[in-house]
């Protein structure tokens, strides 16, 4: 092969006869691999819809920690008998497309470099790459119609200009974080839906709903006064259907909805004056998976309202509110923001982990971004390792950075924020860490207006109470995102490639294809605050941290970036003593 770290489409080498593999056969890191090693798989040639693609670089993901623990039984692998179908992690992976099919030489090319964005549809159900379909933790493998011709086409993404392996494999991960102050959330009825109005029986107020009652097919009025019950019929499209039910108390709601969707849920949730936070929390239970609730109210809730934190990140149910008589005017963008606040105070809980990091790192780089930052990490080691990193970045950007380790304080967090900003609320808090805890306390941090954003996602079924009033009496946003798609993606290579941002920033330790195991189990123990990344194709190389490279590979660690940030300069001296046998 050319040593040529830029020539990327060169591949005059002998490609082997064999691949090595790091397969799954069951739940535990015992179970990745044969006896603590890869093993040997014959590689096979394309049929005429398939890509043989080398894999240059994995990064090692937590959420592949949730596969190796629960196995089978993982959603996504929808009870798959591993002992004898095994699959593999790595879904973070950077590819060469080494030989290709006859039916695909319109498209691709041998050279070519990709991304792959695993977050896969099949006919709407997920068949994810590192999940479903094995992953990267290989050193080749064949691709065909399972990543090439899913529900929304192909998969993979060119990876354009000189981007280095390890970013091309970062930018699925940093299409995670950018996809979380995207619009992800519906902000209007939805078209044909389901809408269910329910009132509290003793209010007469004059509402309306001057626009969006052509959206649903069918709208079922509980509890409302009679007067509304005509607006609604005189102002609705000529096919929506309106049906009025028994009068009913919040635990009639489940079995209502039960019989009224089948289980499914109602697409859409207007709650008119609800008097009790049971009444609101209930009619949550039956928000449908994309479903919004659109609180309506003046009067404030007398205690917090119990709410599934795990479908906000994993079911992206919405909760919108006004205290206007307009119902449709809690709709919208304009009123429902996803993105940091200019100029504001953002809270990042839990940002020393890799993924905490990036949150990090792209609200210090985002132009009209936040002017402070207060970071929260119980690790001492990686506040540090952040304060390394995103300190003269910030400061070169012009942004208030201010770390804080709630566990080694004598004031809490609340107090700190007071000491540090001049206020114990913040505009934005988004929390990095799966604890349904810190996701109940975080919302209390919060300005009547602020976002909450869950980009960890505890399991659907887990409750925290929330206080709600500010939804409807001051516009909170509580918002959560999972995945990324090919576009997220897309824009996160063309940010790399246009200097707007870098990946590499985010590494922190790097390791052969036989420190796959040892990578999975640092990640585990939370051994490093960056990610991991694996070299496929680079044999010898153990587990190392950036900050050893100087030490014990100094033609390697000598091209490092300041405070040993990862470069392509690094990548190609890596290159050339592992790979290319240099």
């Amino acid at each position: 092969m050319s040593c040529s770290f830029k020539k990327y489409t060169q591949l005059n080498y002998e490609l082997p006869k064999k691949t090595l593999s790091w397969n799954m056969y069951g739940a535990g890191t015992e179970n990745i691999g044969r006896d603590g090693e890869p093993e040997e798989e014959e590689i096979g040639e394309p049929r005429a819809d398939q890509l043989l693609v080398r894999v240059d670089a994995v990064g090692l993901c937590f959420s592949d920690v949730k596969l190796i623990k629960f196995g089978k039984d993982h959603p996504k692998l929808y009870g798959r008998n591993l002992s004898t179908n095994p699959t593999r992690v790595g879904h973070e992976a950077s590819l060469t497309v080494i030989k290709v099919g006859k039916d695909l030489r319109d498209t691709y090319f041998p050279g070519q470099r990709l991304a792959l964005q695993p977050d896969i549809y099949k006919n709407q159900i997920s068949t994810a790459y590192g999940y479903t379909i094995p992953g990267g933790l290989t050193q080749y493998h064949l691709m065909g119609p399972e990543v090439l011709d899913a529900d929304h086409g192909a998969y993979v993404i060119q990876a354009k200009g000189d981007i280095g392996y390890a970013a091309a494999a970062l930018t699925e991960p940093w299409a995670c974080v950018d996809a979380a102050y995207t619009q992800r959330r519906r902000l209007a009825p939805k078209t044909d839906g389901v809408m269910w109005i329910i009132g509290n029986g003793s209010d007469a107020s004059a509402y309306t709903f001057s626009t969006y009652l052509q959206h649903p097919k069918k709208i079922y009025l509980s509890n409302t006064a009679e007067s509304f019950q005509q607006y609604i019929q005189d102002n609705k499209a000529e096919n929506v259907q309106i049906i009025l039910t028994q009068p009913m108390k919040p635990e009639d709601y489940a079995a209502f909805s039960d019989s009224a969707t089948g289980g499914d849920g109602f697409d859409d949730i207007v709650l008119l004056a609800p008097l009790s936070a049971l009444a609101v929390a209930e009619a949550a239970k039956q928000i449908a998976f994309r479903g919004l609730m659109n609180i309506v109210s003046g009067k404030a809730l007398k205690e917090k309202v119990a709410i599934d934190a795990g479908r906000i990140h994993y079911h992206y149910t919405t909760y919108v509110g006004t205290n206007k008589a307009e119902i449709a005017s809690a709709y919208g963008e304009e009123r429902n923001r996803c993105n940091l606040r200019e100029n504001g105070t953002a809270l990042f809980v839990g940002a020393g982990g890799p993924m905490g990091q990036m949150h990090v790192q792209r609200a210090v780089e985002k132009k009209g971004g936040p002017g402070t930052i207060v970071a929260t990490d119980i690790s001492a080691g990686r506040l540090a390792v952040l304060e390394e990193i995103i300190a003269p970045l910030a400061e070169a950007n012009g942004v208030t950075f201010i770390p804080f380790n709630p566990a080694a304080a004598d004031i809490d967090l609340q107090d700190f924020l007071e000491q540090e900003t001049g206020s114990a609320v913040v505009d934005d808090v988004v929390v990095c860490v799966p604890a349904a805890k810190l996701m109940e306390d975080s919302a209390m941090l919060l300005k009547p207006d602020g976002m909450l954003v869950f980009f960890a996602g505890v399991p659907n079924g887990t409750s925290i109470l929330v206080n709600m009033n500010p939804v409807f009496l001051g516009n909170l946003q509580l918002t959560g995102t999972s995945g990324s798609t090919l576009r997220d993606q897309e824009v996160i290579i063309e940010k790399t490639v246009c200097k707007e941002m870098d990946p590499n920033r985010s590494v922190a330790a790097i390791g052969g294809l036989e420190a796959a195991r040892d990578g999975i189990d640092a990640m585990m123990a939370a051994e490093f605050a960056g990610k991991i990344l694996i070299f496929p194709q680079i044999s010898g190389l153990p587990l190392i941290g950036l900050k050893d490279l100087k030490e014990k590979y100094p033609t390697i660690g000598d091209k490092l970036g300041p405070n040993n940030l990862w470069t392509v300069e690094a990548e190609q001296a890596l290159i050339q003593k592992f790979w290319c046998g240099v």
